[in-house]
């Protein structure tokens, strides 16, 4: 399973979704479903598949937090067919932020929020990608202008990452100013991701309904990352936090997923009731619950 995993929060239609989304990309397939009991949210789905090859998490959790255009998901396509077939399919029941058509950075492009509330930019690219689907962070709001700031953190944060790409708006394009980033492209731990700042009031701003899962080998690196990461004391819930940016990450150990896999229900709802009680995940105490002692 790959390092950072995005993390999407739906209402009750996580399962849903991963079907709908797993028969529309190739190379994908929903691997797990864990039914939690008891949380805060009352019966809760978590739902892990792949698309396009790369790890995703869903989980149904109630309408805490909804999804919003702050972190899409960009899908890079080789011709315009397969842009329309995917257009076609993810407009039904959705909004058009921006209609299809040609653009400047693409010759076929366009941005719908769908059925579930997920944000995706389809795109024709001319060139081979190392990554069908690429999260896009927008940093808006309070956060406007700080997206080369937090590309640069992210980037000295995690192994194996770069800065790949950054173009800065230009003369003209207010309310947008020129130290701005238009639209950059960075990888962590090898993956990657987009970012790009808007000045426009969009009226939304990152939460927890789409965090990045860090996927952590031990106690030693849950620590790191936490000290690292987390600034908002109050965001921290069950491996949860709240970076200085507003985004959103879920510090977890590897062996959650096993210790969760488990077929005996009772050993599977002592892990979830010992991990709802946690701020930092705790390893040992996840393993003692899990052993029941």
């Amino acid at each position: 399973m790959q390092k950072l995993i995005p993390h999407l929060w739906f209402d009750k239609e996580a399962i849903e979704a991963a079907e709908f989304y797993t028969s529309l990309f190739e190379d994908s397939k929903i691997e797990s479903i864990v039914q939690m009991h008891d949380t805060p949210s009352g019966d809760s789905d978590s739902v892990t598949l792949k698309l396009c090859g790369q790890d995703f998490m869903f989980i149904s959790a109630g309408p805490i937090f909804q999804l919003s255009p702050v972190i899409s998901l960009m899908v890079h396509c080789s011709t315009k067919d397969e842009v329309d077939g995917l257009w076609e399919s993810l407009s039904v029941d959705g909004s058009i932020l921006m209609e299809l058509g040609e653009y400047p950075f693409s010759k076929w492009y366009g941005w719908v929020n769908d059925r579930y509330g997920v944000s995706w930019q389809i795109l024709l690219t001319d060139q081979s990608v190392q990554q069908k689907i690429v999260p896009n962070l927008l940093y808006t709001g309070e956060q406007a202008g700080r997206a080369a700031e937090a590309i640069e953190f992210y980037t000295s944060l995690f192994d194996n990452s770069k800065v790949e790409f950054l173009s800065n708006y230009s003369e003209g394009e207010e309310p947008n100013q020129q130290n701005m980033v238009q639209h950059a492209t960075f990888t962590l731990e090898g993956q990657q991701f987009a970012a790009m700042d808007s000045a426009i009031d969009h009226g939304f701003a990152f939460d927890e309904a789409f965090s990045i899962l860090v996927n952590c080998d031990d106690q030693e690196e849950i620590d790191f990352f936490w000290e690292k990461l987390s600034v908002v004391p109050e965001a921290e819930q069950c491996g949860w936090l709240k970076d200085r940016f507003g985004v959103s990450w879920q510090i977890s150990p590897r062996i959650l997923e096993k210790l969760m896999s488990t077929k005996d229900e009772e050993q599977k709802q002592r892990v979830v009731q010992s991990f709802l009680k946690m701020k930092k995940m705790d390893i040992a105490e996840l393993k003692r619950a899990y052993e029941g002692k």
